[in-house]
C-alpha cells in the first residue's frame, strides 16, 4: 500500500518537474511583488520590493517607462479597463492613480495606517478596493478621489482583496486564517443611485405592514412615492457574507472564478483550497497539497479547467480543476515566487519572484505545419488536416495513432511533406 503510493508520487514528481513552460519574455530586476496584465496592449506592469514600479513591453521585451515616487516596496498594481491609468499600492501606507499617456501620478488617495497589499480597480464602477495590514478592506471612488467604505472584520493583516468580476462582491484572505466574502450591493445602490434597477428598487421596498390601522397605512402609502434611494437603501453598506475556515495558518491569496460560484485560496499552511458558494453559504470542496513551503497566490486560468499557484517553495504549480490533482510544475533554482497574474483574452501568464519576473505560456498553441502550394499542412486533434486558402476549408487527411510511448503532453513539433509524391 504505502509503498506503492510513494512510488506513485514520485512518478508523478518526475513528470512534473519535466514539464517545460513556453517562456514569452523574462526580466531580471529587484523582487517583483505585483503584477498586472494590460486588458489590450502586450504590456505588464511588475511592482518592486525597492519602490520602482516598471512597465514592460513583452512582445518586444522593451522597458517603456519606470515610475519611481513611493517610499519603499510596492505590493500591488493594477491597469484600468479601458482609461490610460494604473493604481499602485505601497509600503508607504499611499494608493497612487497614475496616467501612463501623462507618465505621472495624478493623485494619492490616503486614509490606509499600515502597509498596503493589493489594489484593484474595478471593472465598470469609477471603485479601487486596497487590502492593508491596519486589518482593514477600503473602497474608494477614484474620480471624486474619496473612500467611501472601510470594511471591517478581519483581525489581522489583509493580504490581498478583490472585486467579484459580474457580482456585487468583494473578495478578501487574511492572516487571521479566513477568507471573506463581503457583500456591497448596498454601498453601490447608495453611492453610484444611477446604477440602481427596478428590481433593486423593488426588493429594497419593505412588505406592507401587518397592523390595519388605517392611519399607519396611509401615512406608509403618503410616504413610499417620494423615498430617496440613498435612504431606502440605509444601513452598512458592505456586509459580510461568508467567511470560509479551513486553513490553519495565514492565508496570502483567493481569487474569485470568472464565470462559476467558485473561490481558490492559498496559504501558510502550504495549502491550495477550493471553495463553492450559493446565495446562502460557502463551503470547502477540496484541497490540493504538493507544495512544500507557504503559497503565495492561487488563481484559476481564464480559458482552461485549471488552477494555478505559486509559492515560497520557488516552484509554480498547475492543477486539474476536475481532476483535483497537479499537472505541471515549474521550478527555479533560487528564486521564492510571490506573485501571480493571468492575461484576460490570451492564454499568457505571469510570476513574479525573487529575481525578476517571466511571462509564460504553460503549453505550446502554434500547431505543426508546413505550407503546401495553395495552402498548408497542419497537425490538430490527432489528424492530419489541410487548408486551403481560396476557399478558406479545412479538411481532415489522415489520423495520427497515438503510440503507447508518446505521452498525451508531447504534441508534434514539426510536419514534413512531399511535393513531389503529391499526385
Amino acid at each position: 500500500g504505502r509503498s506503492g503510493s510513494q512510488k506513485q508520487q514520485k512518478q508523478q514528481q518526475a513528470l512534473c518537474s519535466g514539464s517545460a513552460m513556453l517562456t514569452k519574455f523574462e526580466t531580471k530586476s529587484n523582487r517583483v511583488k505585483g503584477l498586472a496584465f494590460h486588458p489590450k496592449r502586450p504590456w505588464v506592469l511588475a511592482s518592486l520590493h525597492n519602490g520602482v514600479v516598471q512597465l514592460w513591453d513583452y512582445r518586444m521585451g522593451t522597458l517603456l517607462d519606470r515610475f519611481d515616487e513611493h517610499d519603499g516596496p510596492v505590493r500591488g498594481v493594477c491597469f484600468h479597463q479601458v482609461q490610460p491609468l494604473f493604481v499602485t499600492g505601497g509600503d508607504d501606507y499611499k494608493i497612487k492613480v497614475w496616467n501612463y499617456k501623462l507618465r505621472r501620478c495624478l493623485f494619492s488617495l490616503l486614509g490606509h495606517l499600515d502597509y498596503i497589499r493589493t489594489v484593484q480597480f474595478h471593472v465598470e464602477h469609477p471603485w479601487i478596493v486596497s487590502a492593508s495590514d491596519d486589518q482593514t478592506i477600503r473602497i474608494w471612488n477614484w474620480q471624486a478621489r474619496s473612500c467611501v467604505s472601510v470594511l471591517t472584520g478581519h483581525n489581522h493583516y489583509v493580504m490581498c482583496a478583490q472585486f467579484h468580476p459580474k457580482d456585487d462582491l468583494v473578495l478578501s484572505a487574511s492572516l487571521d486564517q479566513t477568507v471573506r466574502v463581503w457583500d456591497i450591493a448596498g454601498l453601490r445602490k447608495k453611492t453610484l443611485p444611477n446604477t440602481v434597477t427596478a428590481e433593486d428598487r423593488m426588493a429594497a421596498i419593505p412588505p406592507p405592514p401587518i397592523e390595519t390601522s388605517a392611519s399607519l397605512s396611509s401615512k406608509l402609502g403618503k410616504a413610499m412615492p417620494n423615498v430617496k434611494v440613498e435612504d431606502l437603501f440605509g444601513g452598512n453598506d458592505a456586509t459580510v457574507k461568508y467567511v470560509l475556515e479551513g486553513h490553519d495558518r495565514g492565508v496570502n491569496w483567493a481569487s474569485f472564478h470568472a464565470t462559476l460560484p467558485l473561490i481558490v485560496s492559498g496559504a501558510d499552511d502550504r495549502q491550495v483550497k477550493l471553495w463553492r458558494m450559493n446565495e446562502t453559504k460557502a463551503w470547502e470542496v477540496d484541497t490540493l497539497r504538493g507544495h512544500i513551503n507557504n503559497v503565495s497566490c492561487a488563481l484559476f486560468h481564464p480559458k482552461q479547467e485549471l488552477i494555478i499557484s505559486n509559492s515560497e517553495d520557488k516552484s509554480i504549480r498547475v492543477w486539474d480543476m476536475s481532476k483535483r490533482q497537479g499537472v505541471q510544475t515549474f521550478r527555479r533554482e533560487h528564486d521564492r515566487f510571490w506573485i501571480l497574474a493571468a492575461h484576460q483574452e490570451s492564454n499568457l501568464l505571469a510570476a513574479g519572484h525573487d529575481g525578476g519576473m517571466i511571462v509564460f505560456k504553460l503549453e505550446r498553441e502554434r500547431p505543426a505545419f508546413t505550407p503546401t502550394g495553395n495552402g498548408l499542412l497542419f497537425v490538430k486533434d490527432r489528424y492530419v488536416r489541410g487548408y486551403e486558402y481560396a476557399s478558406g476549408k479545412d479538411t481532415p487527411l489522415l489520423s495520427i495513432r497515438r503510440s503507447a510511448a508518446v505521452s498525451g503532453s508531447t504534441l508534434p513539433r514539426s510536419v514534413y511533406y512531399n511535393e513531389q509524391e503529391s499526385a
